[in-house]
């Protein structure tokens, strides 16, 4: 390994610790922290399985799965492969407690709930839901298996607070399959936005909210749009840079049809830019960043999207963003019905917070052991997910405790408990 990166990630571990005043009675306060969560268990070896699975997945293991966790604390592994992968526990109350806490901690009125998608890859056929799909992260389709995630972001902080497996059609028809696996009868095929909807229904109450975004594989589905809109969701959504558009305030005479017909003034949103001005742009400062402000070019437009159908969609707003990278500029596309109104600070944040589940993703996958699991059946696959993301909001959690206690620390909110009595 080169030294200049070894001395690079040396630094970035020793900055992701949490301090030693946080590190003490660690495991007393993941005791404490379960105990809603153990109510969901009737069984005293049940509950000592979730305690013993947590502490493992908050441990320095390279990989966390039922295995490596069980050695970890001298067990064999065939109880907490059942307590995993066949046990019938319940997971969604434990979801509901996560949830009801992430909203009271981290709960704001201008907070945004965030969908996105996100591919394990998998070997075989036998895993639940396995077959070959898009995997957005490998940029092509691949072998995996997908989840559809729900987080939430505020200026607080931001946390996975929901998720649900796509299974695809093919899965839904394959009844061998189902039963291998164990996918509940009343389970039919659903697609991602679907999945996305379910959670929103059931878990917005509970996340003080004033957006809802995603990127363009969320938003390129008007159908999607428009169910937000009958649920009186106030939504940003990313879309596809060939998203054809029609500027309604270039020329109110462009549309003849409104309801079903273009007149062939449609553009792609990606080349409508291009007769822009330089003047047309906003700088806007999102936050103070670890490396000055974050500021954005900004603009907005009242425009009618095409839909899937190939018709004229309902009045939306078009928010575009330019944001640099590296030597580069990122452009970013969203449509929303937010009002014309609406001033674009506040559609800069919600652009940008859409983000936050990228570092929860970070978070998870590489300190919880998202990823990490073995498991084939639909209970299991729920089961690892779940308590992955109990997991990561503990750290959470601990790591805001860090900051109360060194107010001049700036540590990941995913920081690695360092404590020689987790592993």
């Amino acid at each position: 390994m080169d030294w200049r990166f070894e001395a690079r990630k040396k630094k970035l571990l020793l900055d992701a610790r949490i301090h030693r005043e946080v590190d003490q009675g660690v495991m007393e306060r993941l005791a404490l922290y379960l105990v809603p969560y153990l109510t969901s268990l009737w069984r005293r070896e049940q509950k000592e399985h979730l305690e013993t699975y947590l502490r493992g997945l908050i441990s320095r293991l390279e990989r966390k799965n039922v295995e490596s966790i069980a050695y970890l604390h001298d067990q064999e592994r065939k109880g907490l492969q059942v307590f995993i992968g066949q046990s019938m526990w319940e997971h969604d109350p434990m979801l509901r407690e996560l949830n009801q806490q992430v909203g009271r901690e981290l709960g704001e009125e201008d907070g945004v709930i965030v969908f996105d998608p996100s591919a394990f890859e998998k070997d075989g056929r036998d895993s639940v839901g396995v077959q070959r799909q898009w995997c957005g992260r490998l940029g092509k389709l691949e072998n995996c298996q997908v989840g559809v995630f729900m987080a939430y972001v505020s200026r607080k902080g931001q946390a996975l607070s929901d998720v649900r497996l796509y299974l695809p059609g093919e899965w839904t028809r394959d009844r061998a399959r189902r039963k291998k696996c164990g996918v509940p009868r009343g389970i039919g095929f659903r697609t991602r936005h679907d999945l996305a909807l379910e959670m929103l229904k059931e878990r917005r109450q509970y996340l003080p909210h004033r957006w809802v975004t995603g990127d363009d594989e969320m938003g390129r589905s008007s159908g999607f749009r428009g169910d937000l809109r009958d649920l009186e969701e106030r939504y940003l959504l990313s879309v596809p840079s060939n998203t054809l558009i029609l500027e309604l305030e270039a020329d109110e005479m462009a549309v003849q049809d409104r309801e079903g017909g273009s007149t062939g003034r449609l553009i792609q949103v990606r080349r409508w830019i291009e007769t822009l001005d330089a003047s047309e742009w906003t700088m806007v400062n999102v936050r103070d960043g670890e490396k000055g402000p974050l500021e954005i070019q900004i603009l907005k437009r009242r425009v009618q999207a095409r839909t899937e159908g190939a018709k004229v969609g309902p009045e939306e707003l078009l928010v575009v963003t330019r944001t640099k990278e590296g030597d580069g500029v990122r452009t970013d596309y969203h449509l929303s019905n937010a009002p014309i109104q609406t001033p674009l600070e506040e559609l800069a944040w919600a652009s940008k917070a859409r983000h936050g589940i990228e570092d929860c993703f970070k978070i998870a996958k590489t300190e919880v052991g998202l990823k990490d699991y073995e498991v084939r059946t639909w209970a299991g696959w729920y089961h690892h997910q779940t308590l992955s993301l109990l997991a990561a909001w503990f750290l959470t959690l601990e790591a805001r405790r860090g900051e109360k206690i060194h107010t001049s620390d700036h540590s990941s909110v995913g920081a690695r408990v360092d404590c020689e009595c987790v592993a």
